[in-house]
């Protein structure tokens, strides 16, 4: 077993993507869509039902989950690794050109953004912030939710996407 120097947060990174992980695509909406790719999704509970995201306070999408007080994630599919490397590009066209690549529906409680072909969806209502070092917990409360149960997952681990099927 190798230590890891703690203070490079290269380091820290590295053991971090260790842990293979879900593609999602976090969006909400402000003045137009916004949306980035994220891995820092989980379930919390049934009864309600609760999901956690976690987003970079200086991050663009965190004052606009905020602002909004929704969002969207969309768990992306095996053939959509594409989609995942625009939304995660910082460099990216922005405004109404920054969803120029996929087709999405508005959700149907709070108009944010639900991308069509996701591997599955779920629409929530923010309901708490919490303080996570240099991200924000945000807790949503789903609202609606969809999936596509025939789909491959699309993954990351050791810092390359991954493809998956079903057994």
């Amino acid at each position: 077993m190798t230590t890891v120097d703690h203070t490079s947060s290269r380091e820290l990174r590295d053991v971090f993507g260790m842990f293979a992980t879900g593609i999602t695509l976090v969006t909400a909406t402000g003045d137009t869509p916004r949306g980035m790719t994220a891995n820092a999704f989980t379930s919390v509970s049934i009864d309600p039902p609760l999901i956690l995201i976690c987003v970079s306070r200086s991050a663009t999408m965190h004052r606009v989950i905020q602002d909004c007080g929704a969002f969207a994630v969309c768990v992306l599919g095996a053939g959509q690794e594409q989609v995942a490397r625009h939304f995660a590009d910082r460099g990216r066209p922005r405004g109404e050109r920054e969803f120029d690549i996929v087709e999405w529906v508005p959700g149907r409680h709070t108009g944010v953004p639900v991308v069509i072909g996701s591997l599955a969806w779920l629409e929530c209502r923010l309901t708490e912030v919490y303080a996570g070092g240099d991200h924000s917990i945000f807790l949503g409360q789903v609202l609606d939710s969809g999936r596509d149960p025939d789909g491959d997952a699309l993954l990351f681990y050791g810092g390359v996407f991954q493809r998956i099927k079903p057994a």
